[in-house]
């Protein structure tokens, strides 16, 4: 017996002994250590050295002298000096004299003068101003407009009979704080020099162009509305092209198409001289994830009519604030985008289906651009075949491999399939893992009051996301290759397994969001053509059966899906990082640079960060990304991680000067008194204004009062501050608003009509050119009719009170009279009926800051822009 233990005993030593003897060997076969680091910072230096410089690069800029050697050119030099024109105006706030009498003079002025350049013997030119009054519901409220201003300039050439009409839009208006050089003056002054390349054109076009500047677009999107609805020129309209900035300068992305008339989408992809697109942004966009609307959507939903939406992207942190000038636009980036809009103008004024383009409405398509340097393009039925042909022809190549790693082994291709089902199961607990530890990292500095550390030195998500999602997608493989090492099969099949768990898991990721309806899967489609690609030539060739010499084909095919998923969602970072800065402060915003970083890195290191294990001490590797984290951490938890720079990067502040006065059902008032009402735009709040020389002692939230209150006792603007009013704060102050400008609520009359449960009230409202209404029926009473668009009343379901109605007026200022019926069952109105309030606010410059408000603007530091007006608020209760 102790013989045999002892034998026993000597046989367990002798196979450990050969376990370790194995290992080691197989730790030979790996590549040293030391050369993970270059592997990794291989794909960062791919990135800077060919991503970066493509995204940003723009073509060199046409200057007037070089016009006659580059005939029918867009000239870039003319449009910058029409945007210094432009900018020299300052705020164009609809209603002020800027907006609608200075900057109207300058655009008919220089329509005039492509006129007198014009090839009269071709071509007609019709100038119209256009000031339509019209409403509409946007979101939650319903947005009314008086005598807003559109000026709208017709060609067409005079051999031309069609009837149908390519419309050409920008916007001239801009937010009350920012001249609007980029957003969108740097579209108006393209618009006018591609009208002018037109004009002076020796060739004819077949149908008439119609350019429209419209000028109430900031309001939100009066202008476009009064057009498409109002117009003589709007019925004829078959086709759109929307030119918007969201920053300043760059290229400008293709966002949005359509809707379907997939003939759009070949017209860009033919004619457009920068393409710069993807169906990714459009999905998104139309999502609502973005704080942001266009004119697109109204010519869409009120006048049907397909288009294409453009705008430039870069410097988002401009958008909306007083360093959106014509300094701040580079003459390169009106160059990109002129060239577009040219040969994108010149191409759908002539294409035939222009003139029934109903025809050719069926159908989304797919499209993306590849670094800048070609388009691509098919259509979504097209897409539905390619992503499920490519992801079943993968799972079958995936299948061929696994079966040749068994023969190649000795193994059952039982046993193939459980190590195989083994590592799919750890990689999918990778994929979850690689999007959890960035959100956990944003979850944690969110909990620290450290959120939106990247947003001025946006390098920090490299270690904040991006690191911790690599080592979440390899850390279960990595662990499952060095704690249970399998010495059936080759540690080369091993960490090929692992691509094709990754190959498996895009396949039914593809097939999933392909049943759907998305046709963001192309994503999915085009990793999976090039791995499936590379994984036929190893299994055509003997690469596949020669230890680690298969990653080499799968690595240089992988170079084209890596480049591409790094350029576009480092677009999308580019995108949302200024948007933080706007977003509200309801979400925290670093779950949502989480997501986009953990997805990119998903997309753009699946096939990659698994290799790792082809180096010996992989754990070793992993130790260090956590380095790199931890050190990135304490980075920006520093004084690096403040968010905001002054002139760069801002903090946005929203607030009004606000005089408040609550009138009883007698007549009294029970409360009067003035401070300043903020709308904060970000997650931080006012916390980065405590220990600076601005004052805010007293500020509280304005939640206490909205049970109190109507609209909890403040003024909210629009839809977005009408949305975020419980969460909106503010701040008493001693010295009384002086608000500067006259405005009247007049009760005109009020009658019980004839079936005496039914009263109506009629007012009239004067005052600044941006006014509100909030309509409140008490308990018991209902809104039975208004002079209003019955949209909220005929939709209760939707819409509940309050009720805002917003206001404003551009040339006509004539007061607005309108009627309120209120329905009681009691059929009683000798008692309060319902509560109504009433917001003047002087958005513009031409009405003057009191000093007590001017001081309080001063105050504020260098890091933070300011966005305010004063407000008069009455409250009554009829």
């Amino acid at each position: 017996m102790k013989s045999r233990e002892k034998n026993g005993s000597a046989d367990s030593k002798s196979d450990v002994a050969l376990v370790n003897v194995l290992s080691q060997q197989k730790q030979r076969h790996r590549l040293p250590w030391y050369y993970t680091p270059s592997f990794l910072l291989l794909w960062v230096a791919l990135f800077y050295a060919v991503v970066y410089p493509l995204y940003h690069r723009l073509p060199d800029s046409v200057l007037i002298s070089h016009e006659s050697s580059k005939p029918g050119q867009f000239v870039a030099e003319r449009a910058q000096r029409l945007l210094y024109k432009y900018d020299r105006i300052g705020p164009k706030v609809v209603g002020s004299v800027a907006n609608e009498v200075t900057t109207v003079a300058f655009l008919e002025e220089e329509v005039e003068n492509i006129r007198a350049a014009m090839r009269s013997d071709l071509y007609e030119l019709e100038l119209d101003v256009q000031h339509p009054s019209g409403a509409y519901m946007h979101w939650q409220m319903v947005n009314m407009y008086q005598g807003v201003t559109n000026v709208a300039v017709k060609i067409s050439s005079r051999s031309s009979n069609s009837s149908s009409f390519l419309l050409v839009n920008s916007h001239f208006d801009s937010k009350p704080s920012s001249p609007g050089s980029g957003d969108d003056g740097t579209m108006v002054v393209v618009m006018l020099e591609v009208l002018r390349q037109v004009a002076i054109s020796d060739t004819p076009f077949e149908h008439p162009i119609v350019f429209l500047f419209n000028g109430a677009e900031e309001n939100p999107l009066e202008a476009s509305h009064g057009f498409i609805t109002l117009h003589k020129w709007a019925g004829n309209c078959k086709a759109l092209i929307n030119l918007e900035v969201a920053g300043s300068g760059g290229r400008d992305l293709l966002f949005q198409s359509g809707p379907n008339n997939p003939w759009l989408i070949k017209y860009y992809y033919q004619n457009a001289k920068h393409p710069f697109a993807t169906t990714m942004a459009e999905e998104i966009f139309q999502s609502g994830i973005l704080p942001s609307d266009t004119d697109f959507r109204i010519f869409r939903d009120y006048g049907q009519l397909p288009g294409l939406d453009m705008a430039q992207i870069s410097n988002g942190y401009v958008y909306h604030t007083i360093f959106d000038n014509a300094q701040a636009v580079p003459i390169d980036s009106l160059q990109s985008s002129g060239e577009n809009a040219l040969s994108l103008v010149r191409a759908f004024a002539n294409a035939s289906e222009m003139r029934n383009p109903e025809d050719h409405s069926e159908g989304h398509a797919v499209f993306f651009d590849y670094l800048g340097l070609f388009f691509v393009y098919y259509t979504e039925t097209t897409g539905i075949v390619l992503n499920c042909c490519i992801a079943v022809v993968s799972l079958v190549l995936v299948g061929c491999s696994l079966l040749r790693m068994g023969r190649e082994s000795d193994a059952s291709i039982g046993r193939v399939s459980m190590w195989f089902a083994i590592i799919l199961g750890l990689h999918v607990l990778g994929m979850l893992l690689s999007l959890g530890l960035p959100l956990l990292m944003a979850v944690m500095f969110d909990a620290g009051d450290r959120s939106m550390t990247y947003f001025s030195n946006n390098w920090l998500v490299i270690g904040l996301f991006i690191v911790p999602a690599i080592i979440g997608q390899v850390l279960p493989l990595t662990l499952y290759y060095t704690l249970k090492p399998n010495d059936e099969i080759s540690h080369p099949n091993h960490i090929h397994m692992s691509l094709h768990a990754h190959c498996v898991l895009l396949s039914l990721i593809a097939i999933i969001l392909t049943s759907i309806s998305l046709r963001t899967p192309y994503l999915c489609m085009m990793s999976l053509l090039f791995y499936g690609g590379a994984l036929l030539i190893n299994l055509l060739s003997t690469l596949h059966d020669r230890g680690y010499y298969w990653v080499l084909m799968v690595q240089v095919l992988q170079l084209v899906p890596f480049l591409y998923f790094c350029y576009l969602f480092y677009t999308f970072l580019m995108v949302f990082f200024p948007m933080l800065g706007r977003f509200g402060h309801g979400t925290n915003p670093d779950l949502l640079i989480a997501v986009i970083c953990a997805v990119g890195t998903f997309f753009a290191l699946g096939f990659v960060a698994p290799l790792i294990n082809i180096f010996r001490w992989p754990k070793l590797a992993l130790l260090g990304l956590g380095v790199v984290t931890f050190i990135f951490s304490m980075i920006a938890v520093s004084e690096v991680g403040f968010p905001y720079r002054a002139k760069t990067s801002v903090m946005r502040i929203h607030f009004l000067h606000v005089r408040r006065l609550f009138y009883e059902y007698d007549g009294s008032v029970s409360l009067s008194d003035s401070g300043y009402y903020f709308d904060f735009q970000d997650r931080r709040l006012y916390y980065p204004l405590e220990n600076t020389s601005v004052n805010l002692t007293g500020l509280a939230s304005t939640s206490s009062e909205c049970d109190k209150y109507l609209m909890c006792g403040v003024p909210c603007f629009n839809h977005r501050w009408c949305k975020t009013r419980t969460k909106s704060h503010w701040l008493p102050r001693e010295q009384e608003v002086t608000i500067p400008g006259a405005t009247s609520l007049k009760l005109l009359s009020k009658a019980v009509l004839d079936s005496g449960k039914v009263a109506r009230f009629e007012f009239e409202m004067s005052g600044p050119p941006h006014m509100s209404l909030y309509i409140q029926p008490l308990d018991g009473v209902e809104v039975e009719d208004w002079s209003f668009i019955r949209n909220m009343l005929d939709e209760p379901h939707t819409y509940s009170p309050p009720y805002q109605i917003f206001f404003a007026y551009g040339k006509d200022s004539s007061p607005l009279k309108f009627h309120i019926d209120f329905a009681k069952s009691s059929g009683d109105f000798s008692t309060p009926t319902f509560q109504l309030g009433f917001a003047a606010s002087f958005v513009s410059y031409d009405f003057d800051r009191d000093a007590a408000g001017l001081k309080f603007i001063s105050d504020f530091p260098d890091f933070a822009h300011v966005m305010e007006w004063p407000t008069l608020y009455e409250r009554y209760i009829f």
